[in-house]
């Protein structure tokens, strides 16, 4: 019979894994939030970070994709990215296939900042994440963010905690777009996309991809 906690069910967060590798492992709080939250033992994530989701791990569903297949497409991903203006002058269409195929997990959020535009930007403004982020961003929007926040995927390991690290990186890529287009500002559609892009890269990063058009 699986543990309680202050009535609440708890959880093992130490099956937790690591999204992308590229995350920030040193600020990484992801135990420390399912804890506060009361989620401390038996109750796992699903393959896809959801706490006690559906999408476990088995052998069945390690057939999707067969593992040498998948690393099979990680190598040829890993040589795209590596020659990545090479590949999009002379082999678009072949990109584009592999895209249909499915990008691999482990390199969707480098995939996605190469494929939205977001890496040229990112090259092109130096500094200007962390320029953003040191403003205190205006209070009209930043009192909605901050009560959109809760709302995104409560039940993700990322974001199981409030004011866990997981909504903290939603809050600054938020708060820094709606001081890079203060025309546009801020709606609750923009959140629950940021928070899943969260999910594959920091959000030092997803910034750049979220002001692509």
């Amino acid at each position: 019979m699986a543990k309680t906690e202050n009535g609440r069910p708890s959880v093992d967060m130490g099956s937790i894994r690591t999204l992308n590798s590229s995350h920030l492992e040193d600020e990484s709080s992801l135990g420390s939030d399912s804890e506060i939250n009361g989620f401390t033992s038996e109750r796992q994530t699903d393959r896809y970070g959801f706490i006690g989701g559906a999408q476990q791990y088995s052998e069945e569903s390690a057939q999707d994709v067969p593992p040498e297949v998948l690393r099979q497409r990680e190598v040829k991903w890993l040589d795209m990215l590596s020659h990545w203006d090479k590949w999009m002058i002379k082999r678009f269409n072949k990109v584009r296939l592999r895209c249909q195929k499915g990008i691999p997990p482990a390199l969707r959020g480098r995939a996605w900042l190469y494929l939205s535009g977001g890496k040229v930007k990112r090259e092109q403004n130096q500094g200007k994440f962390q320029e953003l982020d040191s403003q205190p961003g205006d209070p009209k929007w930043i009192d909605v963010i901050e009560k959109d926040l809760h709302r995104q995927f409560p039940f993700h390991e990322m974001f199981v905690s409030r004011g866990g690290h997981g909504q903290q990186d939603l809050f600054r890529v938020l708060k820094a777009y709606t001081l890079y287009r203060p025309e546009e500002g801020y709606c609750q559609a923009q959140a629950p996309i940021a928070a899943v892009l969260l999910m594959h890269m920091p959000a030092e990063v997803l910034r750049f991809v979220c002001t692509q058009r």
